[in-house]
């Protein structure tokens, strides 16, 4: 009898041992299986959440189907304990092994809200954006400009959240004194920056920022950036050009940066600067008229003045000959390209077309022709 106990025990302990053993490998397909997700959802993890709360929120997202698998795949994987606070973004489909793997992985947040700081020709705004999990795009939520608008709760309410990401935009063709201002003036930055740096040193671009960031981190940043692309564009410019130096070409993308904001046209107008050059022709371009008045601290606000035309400044190209001393903004990577691999052309002139872009000309007599349609315009517009 003992033994036929003994015999059963030993059957009732290998079916137990295969039921395991399949419950077991049924997990951990379930574990890596496609998730019910069928559009991407932005997961947001609280500070001193864990993993019961994760995947009950999960549940009610739809993203899994079961929170005790998901509780016991973090177990099983030794990733509990590294649940990380944040916004993240769980693709359509998510496995649970994935989405434990997006919310343990650390970093950056991956979705969620953005404050992106623009930094403009003519002012600083101010821009919340939201990303849209199932375009994986982002939708602005608000916009306003700090010293003229109210602030909008839209904003207050995200700045108090700990996953918020910042950004700061600068646009091309901003001072280096317009960046610094600008950047001293965000409150989400920490200690501010006294100097300013060389006019053409900082590469527009756009940049991470985190609260209390130093400003100077930023400008080193932005200065290590435009390094980085003039070394690059000077060792693929064109040859003979009427450029001693990498200084000089960054001269010269700036101006080209402030005559035009079209991209197609920078490599025309580099070309007509870079024939002048080449001709012995002065440059006659406004915005080195501009800058020797303003020295890039702020717009001028109005049209030049024809007794300014004349002023000798060291940027007047006006009445200097060959480039100014310095550039007279920042130029973006376009613009130094432009400068040093500028198209073939023999234009000498160019004005306003009323569409945003300019006319160019080889000689004087099509040049006083296109601005005479320019004047046209200006006058018409004038009367509307």
């Amino acid at each position: 009898m003992w033994r036929h106990i003994a015999s059963n025990a030993l059957t009732f302990l290998v079916v137990a041992a295969f039921l395991v053993a399949g419950v077991i490998v049924w997990g951990q397909q379930q574990f890596r299986a496609e998730g019910p997700l069928d559009q991407a959802i932005c997961l947001r993890v609280e500070s001193g959440s864990n993993m019961t709360r994760v995947s009950e929120d999960l549940v009610e997202q739809g993203a899994i189907g079961s929170r005790a698998l998901f509780r016991m795949g973090a177990d099983y994987t030794d990733k509990t304990s590294q649940l990380k606070a944040g916004s993240f973004l769980v693709p359509e489909a998510s496995t649970m092994e994935e989405i434990i793997d997006i919310v343990t992985r650390g970093g950056q947040s991956t979705c969620g809200t953005e404050v992106v700081y623009r930094v403009g020709i003519n002012s600083v705004t101010t821009q919340v954006r939201q990303l849209d999990p199932a375009t994986n795009r982002f939708v602005e939520k608000a916009s306003f400009n700090p010293e003229v608008d109210e602030t909008p709760e839209d904003y207050t309410r995200v700045r108090d959240l700990s996953d918020t990401r910042y950004r700061v935009a600068v646009a091309e063709g901003v001072t280096s004194w317009q960046v610094v201002n600008a950047l001293n003036g965000l409150e989400v930055m920490g200690e501010e920056f006294s100097d300013t740096p060389p006019e053409g040193s900082l590469a527009p671009d756009s940049y991470e920022l985190t609260p209390e960031m130093a400003v100077s981190h930023v400008i080193t940043r932005m200065t290590s950036a435009q390094e980085r692309i003039l070394a690059d564009a000077w060792s693929k410019r064109a040859s003979d050009l009427p450029l001693a130096s990498p200084e000089e070409a960054l001269v010269l993308a700036s101006i080209v940066e402030k005559e035009t904001g079209v991209a197609d046209e920078r490599f025309q107008v580099a070309s007509v600067f870079t024939n002048r050059l080449n001709r012995g022709m002065k440059l006659q371009t406004d915005p080195t008229v501009i800058y020797g008045i303003t020295k890039g601290e702020g717009i001028l606000g109005r049209g030049l003045r024809q007794s300014e035309l004349r002023r000798e400044t060291p940027w007047n190209t006006y009445v200097i000959a060959g480039l100014p001393p310095t550039p007279i903004a920042n130029p973006g990577r376009a613009a130094i390209e432009a400068a040093l691999n500028p198209d073939t052309t023999e234009y000498i002139f160019f004005v306003a077309d009323g569409t945003g872009g300019h006319a160019f000309a080889t000689n004087l007599d099509d040049h006083n022709s296109n601005v005479a349609v320019w004047r046209r315009i200006e006058a018409e517009r004038a009367n509307q």
